[in-house]
């Protein structure tokens, strides 16, 4: 049984990776983290695991590097497609439960929950497969309430914990209350927009406002 969390959004480029980051930043220090991106596409502009890296001053062994990598930078089902391929998650899953069962795990979603990985499968089948509580990015602007609670509902449907949600961008404590409320869920963070964006600065936000509870490891242990 694979331990640890499953970092998923309510779109791409939400901030996924930022908030992996600093969830290695946050932990690594009290469990044997590792952070594994399943499904990469456009990786010929955007390398998430190199972020990670970047962002929380990996050493390689925190890292795993398996994985599907393509070079569109569309939905995975399109990018495999475009390539003459196919992705298929059982080989997937495979490789990481080979892995030492010591290992606590980041695995970071491509895009949001429904995004399509073949012809039937979607993120969350990856999601069901690996039955990691759930954390989720969101953003904190107009808009946020409804994708969210979309999202929310999605999980629940498949009966996936929900460990929680992280929001992004510029505070809005009306969006959080109802958040909260109608999502009956808690806000882990509220994490801002860093400019610039460097290891130190994700480092010191997340051991002050990141799951200041202590919430994320106990499901992690």
């Amino acid at each position: 049984m694979l331990r640890g969390l499953f970092v998923t959004g309510t779109d791409t480029g939400i901030g996924k990776t930022i908030v992996s980051a600093a969830l290695l930043q946050r932990y690594r220090a009290v469990v044997p983290l590792r952070y594994w991106k399943p499904i990469q596409t456009g990786i010929d502009q955007d390398d998430d695991t190199a972020e990670v890296m970047r962002l929380a001053t990996c050493r390689e062994d925190e890292i795993f590097r398996s994985g599907i990598r393509l070079p569109l930078p569309v939905s995975p089902h399109l990018a495999a497609a475009r390539s003459g391929t196919r992705i298929d998650l059982d080989p997937m899953i495979e490789l990481i439960e080979r892995e030492p069962s010591t290992h606590r795990w980041i695995v970071e979603g491509a895009g949001g929950v429904l995004v399509p990985i073949n012809e039937r499968e979607t993120i969350a089948d990856l999601m069901a497969q690996l039955q990691l509580p759930v954390v989720v990015v969101v953003r904190t602007k107009l808009g946020t309430i409804n994708h969210t609670l979309l999202t929310l509902e999605t999980l629940r449907r498949r009966m996936l914990q929900v460990a929680g949600v992280v929001m992004v961008g510029e505070p809005n404590a009306d969006n959080r209350e109802a958040i909260e409320r109608y999502g009956e869920i808690k806000v882990l963070a509220e994490m801002p927009y860093f400019n610039p964006l460097t290891s130190i600065q994700l480092s010191s936000w997340a051991a002050t406002e990141l799951d200041r509870n202590g919430s994320l490891l106990e499901l992690m242990r």
